[in-house]
């Protein structure tokens, strides 16, 4: 089979209509991420389900070790997965399947009822669904290269971003007022049927239909990439053989490029830090600074919504500065509107700095993502967004460790915003010596 040289997939489907179909995969994803992960299915497997297994182990521990099991496997095969996509030239192939699986293990979702004999099913389903979804986000990743020019980059992902965040902000509060609010038998504008959970089972299915609909254009508008020259012998290398090729990659970047090497650790450690705002801030709000219950969920779609307009106005900036100037500038701020949050008390002062906080979380993530594709070799995309995914659970402990750590050292909940800001504050001094990308030379110019 004909190889090509790697440079010819960068901008290759930098058509308008072929970047707004890869934002709307964001769009689409953010129904496994927002609805069934994190808001509502996982609530209803632990609050409705499991309410009353039997034995010493509650249904959130299960839960919690379902989800570190698929963790743990992504973290194990996202980099020889990302590496073989782009080595067999099956990177669209790739993410059309775990997309189909992803919704498919959300569709059998619709069959955990309110018992809990179906706990198990529940839990063996998101545990699969999180990591063919996690997995897939690596194909996906490496696309940025070629739905964006070396001019581009910043604010094409800085789009993917914000879509991911409009989308699930949309989803959420379709499933909200059409299926779970009010009380009683029948919930919602719809008037849905609490009875063996229907509303939430239904939801799921909405949630899959949703993913399934916005996945589907990007897989017919971007090409396949073609075979390439850029990582000789990882197609056919085998899963150990795999690994072997990685370690030959990695020592090859350490030699040529060892900024790549520090970025991933920098990177990984912030990113944790950008997790955990959000992980912990309804918990802040309402226990910390007096939010009601009610408003928690309000204060969480504004604090998505700047966080999407933040990264939209700064992927132009990227383009312009390049994305460590970006990154630097929003930890930066963070970790001053964070310090700021440690002294201030009240709902009103909350909602002002909380906001301040978020709004640079988007602009983080984003260049973060542009950075990566900068600066990865050309055809290797899907092997460093492996690692990238990789690195990024390896930390991922950091951020609830030190919140844990410091709530419990002064007995004060508020305090667990310092292990926050530590961690933040790390990743930003592991990042400093990094050198950032050259905004065109590195994209148009490196070495395969």
């Amino acid at each position: 089979m004909t190889e090509v040289n790697a440079e010819a997939t960068i901008g290759q489907a930098a058509g308008r209509g072929q970047i707004v179909a890869w934002g709307l995969w964001d769009w689409g994803s953010s129904a496994f991420q927002a609805v069934i992960l994190t808001f509502v299915f996982s609530v209803y497997l632990t609050d409705t389900v499991g309410d009353d297994l039997p034995g010493g182990i509650s249904a959130s521990s299960w839960l919690g070790w379902a989800i570190a099991i698929a963790g743990v496997i992504v973290a194990l095969t996202a980099p020889i997965s990302g590496q073989y996509f782009d080595a067999a030239a099956r990177r669209k192939r790739a993410l059309a399947v775990l997309t189909a699986l992803t919704i498919l293990s959300m569709t059998g979702l619709f069959f955990v009822h309110d018992d809990y004999n179906d706990l198990w099913l529940g839990l063996v389903l998101l545990a699969f669904g999180s990591t063919v979804f996690e997995l897939a986000g690596v194909p996906y990743n490496a696309m940025l290269r070629q739905v964006s020019t070396p001019a581009t980059v910043g604010r094409v992902s800085g789009f993917g971003w914000a879509m991911g965040y409009f989308g699930g902000i949309f989803l959420l509060l379709i499933c909200y007022f059409g299926f779970i609010s009010g009380d009683g038998d029948n919930r919602g504008l719809l008037g849905m049927p609490t009875d063996d959970g229907l509303n939430i089972r239904l939801v799921a299915i909405l949630a899959a239909v949703w993913f399934a609909v916005f996945a589907l254009p990007v897989l017919l508008s971007v090409p396949e990439i073609p075979h390439t020259t850029a990582d000789p012998g990882a197609d056919k290398a085998g899963l150990f053989g795999s690994y072997r090729v990685l370690w030959r990659d990695l020592r090859e970047l350490w030699s040529v490029d060892r900024r790549t090497v520090g970025f991933l650790l920098a990177s990984a450690v912030f990113r944790d830090g950008l997790a955990g705002v959000f992980t912990f801030g309804a918990v802040l709000a309402v226990r910390v600074y007096g939010i009601a219950d009610a408003d928690v969920l309000l204060f969480g779609i504004a604090a998505n919504v700047v966080a999407a307009i933040g990264a939209l106005v700064a992927g132009r900036f990227d383009d312009r500065v390049g994305p460590k100037v970006v990154i630097v500038v929003s930890l930066a701020s963070m970790l001053v509107w964070g310090t700021v949050l440690l002294v201030v008390s009240g709902p009103v002062l909350f909602w002002v700095f909380g906001l301040l906080l978020t709004v640079s979380v988007g602009p983080a993530q984003a260049s973060a993502r542009s950075f990566l594709a900068r600066i990865a070799p050309p055809g290797r995309e899907g092997q460093l967004f492996g690692l990238y995914t990789t690195t990024g659970r390896a930390a991922s402990f950091l951020a609830p460790a030190l919140f844990g750590l410091f709530v419990w050292i002064f007995d004060a909940d508020r305090a667990g915003i310092i292990g926050l800001l530590i961690v933040l504050a790390v990743g930003l001094v592991v990042l400093l010596p990094v050198r950032g990308p050259d905004r065109l030379a590195d994209s148009e110019s490196r070495p395969a």
